[in-house]
């Protein structure tokens, strides 16, 4: 009986081992099909529109992977007051994601409703797309997340709420995880720096 204590632990563990290492595969992505230039991306917003991320250049772009029912969508209202605040040097993107634990299951007309009603947002908010290092990765997350391509950073967002700061001219220059606030000095500070 003593041994079953220790079997089924260690049996639910490789369960649970196979099971994410089958839904979480991290795929290969070709480079050579994709910019180094941020400002060579175009995207669709959340309302089915093209929007070149030309559009923001002259202005810091704060990138952030967005969930309705996340522990950390509060932080939806704080993101609004950063870029109400900060509007003449930022842009805040907000692009739903479902890739950690299903927290963003609607579609995207339902996720606009709940962030306008909910929090007031008026930051430009993207189509719900995949935002990890796998099968049909968002072509922005590919660049942050690829060293290759945007110069010094390899990391996929953890979970929902990662940040990405990129400056004026387009370059990354900041990773922020999901527990830092978007009022946290760490991020307002380049803002205040005139």
């Amino acid at each position: 009986m003593k041994i079953l204590n220790y079997i089924i632990p260690i049996l639910i563990v490789v369960f649970c081992s196979v099971l994410y290492s089958y839904f979480d595969k991290n795929t290969k992505v070709e480079l050579k099909n994709f910019s180094k230039s941020v400002y060579d991306y175009e995207l669709t917003s959340i309302d089915g529109e093209k929007v070149s991320l030309k559009e923001f250049k002259g202005k810091k772009i704060l990138v952030v992977n967005v969930a309705s029912k996340c522990g950390y969508t509060y932080q939806y209202s704080d993101l609004q007051k950063l870029y109400e605040k900060y509007k003449d040097d930022l842009v805040v993107l907000g692009f739903p994601a479902n890739d950690f634990l299903w927290q963003e299951p609607a579609k995207n007309s339902q996720i606009k409703s709940f962030c306008s009603t909910k929090y007031g947002v008026t930051f430009p908010m993207f189509e719900k797309s995949v935002v990890k290092k796998k099968e049909n990765q968002n072509p922005l997350y590919i660049w942050l997340s690829n060293k290759d391509l945007n110069g010094w950073n390899d990391s996929a967002p953890s979970w929902n709420f990662c940040k990405y700061l990129i400056d004026e001219e387009g370059k990354l220059i900041e990773f922020f995880s999901q527990s830092i606030s978007p009022l946290d000095e760490k991020i307002t500070n380049y803002f205040a720096k005139k």
